[in-house]
């Protein structure tokens, strides 16, 4: 039997990584980045060297700058690039994407299969293509140069889900060949709204702007950041996006601190306690500036949906609101209006029932 021949576009720490790893598992591999100077050593040394939990070197059948080349032939194409690039790659791959190959967001933050989708349609591709998103990204990784890369961990238990929703077994199929960890998710509600990153990152970057501009990140990010009442607005940005997905009908959200007792297995009955109670977040140091992806994606493509589906649902959602316009100040930019909002979803003028027909279906049914 031939085996799934995978394309990874995003040669960034993550796409090293999976690259690497699916070449090592013996699959045929081909790597896209959009700046060949970033890739040249790899293509040199015709692979990745790859270390911490697997070793070894990966083959790369081809790396290139032309996503074309990328695509052709393979059967599953896994995206690893920052959210906010999702659109590009869409954009990039509209004209080459053929019936039966699967794409995967890894991860697909929120409604990120939605947005991929929407473009290939307005790019006139009706192909027969399934659009998967991974809740997390699979790997804890770092590239330690420009052909090397290390996995510190191989997380497990990782829920896919596709639109539409009865292709996601058949995806996983061919998804499983290579990577088991991957189940199946109920629907990507599950997967957009179990995005618990939305929850933290955001909150606890914008209420420590000053402290992590005064001292350059000299401090312990969840452990020194998270005071009491900065876990008050954590909890409501939280409780707002488990609004939200209950209005979906998602019955598999998880409340924060459902994640951390899942996780670490903490379990409090409030989220500073269960922060402060978590031995992972320990040691993990504020970034150095507040221009990083905790805003500049976590905001527009995960905070920004949530409050449109609020206002569509007549579901409050002020906190997360509040920190969409801090964002706003701080960086000048109108990330509502660049970010996943219902147009750029494909969601304009429909019906809540409608809404969840496209999340479930791919199309909106008539009413």
């Amino acid at each position: 039997m031939e085996k799934t021949r995978f394309a990874v576009v995003g040669a960034g720490h993550g796409g090293k990584a999976m690259a690497a790893h699916l070449a090592l598992k013996g699959f045929p591999v081909k790597l896209y980045n959009r700046t060949l100077a970033k890739i040249m050593p790899i293509i040199k040394l015709k692979g990745i060297e790859i270390e911490g939990e697997i070793t070894g070197f990966g083959k790369i059948d081809l790396a290139s700058d032309n996503i074309a080349e990328i695509i052709k032939d393979t059967n599953v194409i896994m995206v690893c690039v920052p959210a906010f690039a999702h659109a590009a790659i869409a954009e990039r791959c509209a004209p080459h994407l053929k019936d039966g190959q699967i794409v995967v967001l890894n991860p697909g933050r929120t409604c990120g299969a939605l947005e991929f989708i929407n473009i290939l349609r307005e790019r006139g591709n009706n192909s027969n293509i399934t659009v998967a998103e991974a809740q997390t990204f699979i790997y804890a990784s770092r590239g330690m140069g420009p052909a090397s890369v290390k996995i510190f961990r191989i997380k497990q238990a990782i829920p896919v889900a596709a639109i539409p929703a009865v292709k996601t077994d058949e995806a996983l199929d061919k998804i499983n060949e290579a990577f088991p960890e991957f189940i199946s998710g109920t629907s990507v509600i599950e997967t957009s709204f179990n995005n618990i990153g939305a929850v933290f990152h955001p909150a606890i970057t914008i209420l420590n702007a000053s402290r992590i501009e005064s001292t350059m990140g000299n401090f312990q990010f969840y452990i020194e950041g998270v005071t009491p009442s900065v876990a008050k607005v954590l909890e409501a940005v939280d409780r707002e996006r488990v609004e939200v997905a209950h209005m979906l009908r998602c019955k598999n959200v998880l409340t924060a601190l459902d994640w951390l007792t899942m996780a670490y297995n903490v379990i409090e009955d409030n989220l500073f306690d269960g922060i402060h109670s978590n031995p992972g977040y320990y040691g993990i140091m504020a970034p150095k500036t507040t221009n990083i992806r905790y805003i500049t994606e976590d905001v527009p493509m995960s905070l920004v949906p949530i409050a449109e589906f609020g206002r569509a649902f007549g579901v409050s959602t002020v906190a997360t609101e509040s920190l969409i316009n801090l964002a706003n100040i701080i960086f000048k930019v109108d990330f509502s209006k660049s970010g996943r909002n219902f147009t750029k979803l494909g969601l304009g003028g429909l019906s809540l029932d409608q809404i969840r027909d496209v999340f479930i279906d791919g199309i909106p049914k008539k009413k």
